[in-house]
């Protein structure tokens, strides 16, 4: 079980009949607003509010690496853009969607949708 902190930690209860662990995983110093797995279950994003956006691999027990900084207020959430595990989408409260690589952070494409949104 994967869940994070109001202060920006991601925790990992593992969970055994009646004993636990508890780890924690990163701490990026940031309120994380999701977690996200990808589709094959390798990795993990980590969303915050201000836009920025983490990635964590269980498998390897490392830190989270900072995918990409869209720095915007208006930023309203992140996925993984599938089939595969290389892309994102970001999406803007003004409703622009955005592309990146989850490789190095590089934006890739957009696409103003004209409308504003919201998450549900």
């Amino acid at each position: 079980l994967y869940f994070s902190a109001q202060e920006g930690i991601l925790i990992f209860y593992h969970i055994k009949d009646l004993q636990y662990e508890i780890k924690i995983c990163a701490d990026i110093s940031q309120p994380i607003s999701s977690l996200l797995f990808s589709p094959d279950y390798t990795s993990l994003l980590l969303v915050t509010d201000q836009g920025t956006v983490y990635s964590y691999r269980p498998a390897h027990s490392g830190e989270a690496v900072k995918l990409l900084d869209t720095s915007s207020s208006c930023f309203l959430a992140a996925d993984f853009l599938t089939p595969g595990n290389n892309y994102c989408v970001s999406v803007t409260i003004s409703g622009e969607v955005q592309v990146w690589s989850l490789e190095d952070g590089t934006f890739l494409s957009k696409l103003n949708l004209g409308t504003e949104v919201q998450a549900a």
